[in-house]
């Protein structure tokens, strides 16, 4: 990587940083750097020419349109009731034990991928008052528990396509094969370094 560009990532990293321990919201942050990178990167993005094209032609619209996709039926989960007739259902047990909701997120995670199932699990932690170990631990487990399957994180399947790219296979079963020990280890130590926490 030329230094100009590195000069130039390390710069907006930096940016992003300085927000976050401003107090920004996350998503605001994000939201000013990232249109601070596209804008910069493509030598304004806002005037048509081959920069803001070769730009654009790297945005993966599919994968794009699959998260969207994930946060409006988590949506409607919430907006309909689901949510809340889950966190009566399942009682506080579950969400304020560290075992028992590092286990719930890893299944979640698994089903609806770890970024949706903790918009999903955060409401339920908050209605059972969990404490701040269960947000630590919701944290902690959506993080690792997107590990073993291609699809439990956006990520794993950001890095499949672009091996593809590549030329490259990673099948759903090699990847389970490998992840699948990672991750069970990883919640494993997780869940026992913050079960010896104190409580709160």
């Amino acid at each position: 990587m030329p230094r100009r560009a590195l000069a130039t990532a390390v710069g907006w990293a930096l940016a992003l940083l300085t927000g976050f321990l401003a107090g920004a919201p996350v998503a605001t942050a994000a939201l000013v750097v990232g249109a601070g990178v596209l804008v910069v990167g493509a030598g304004m993005l806002v005037t048509a020419g081959p920069a803001s094209a070769r730009v654009l032609a790297c945005v993966d619209v599919s994968l794009l349109t699959l998260f969207a996709g994930l946060f409006v039926v988590v949506g409607a989960l919430g907006t309909t009731g689901v949510t809340g007739a889950a966190a009566d259902a399942l009682g506080a047990g579950w969400t304020t034990g560290v075992a028992r909701l590092t286990l719930l997120t890893a299944v979640a995670s698994n089903l609806f991928s770890n970024v949706p199932a903790v918009l999903l699990l955060a409401p339920l932690v908050d209605a059972t008052g969990g404490g701040r170990t269960a947000y630590l631990t919701l944290a902690m487990a959506s993080t690792l528990a997107g590990n073993p399957t291609l699809v439990g994180s956006i990520a794993n399947l950001i890095v499949a396509e672009g091996a593809r790219r590549a030329g490259e296979r990673v099948g759903f079963g090699a990847y389970l094969r490998v992840g699948v020990p990672i991750t069970l280890a990883t919640l494993a130590l997780g869940a026992a370094w913050l079960g010896l926490r104190p409580s709160g």
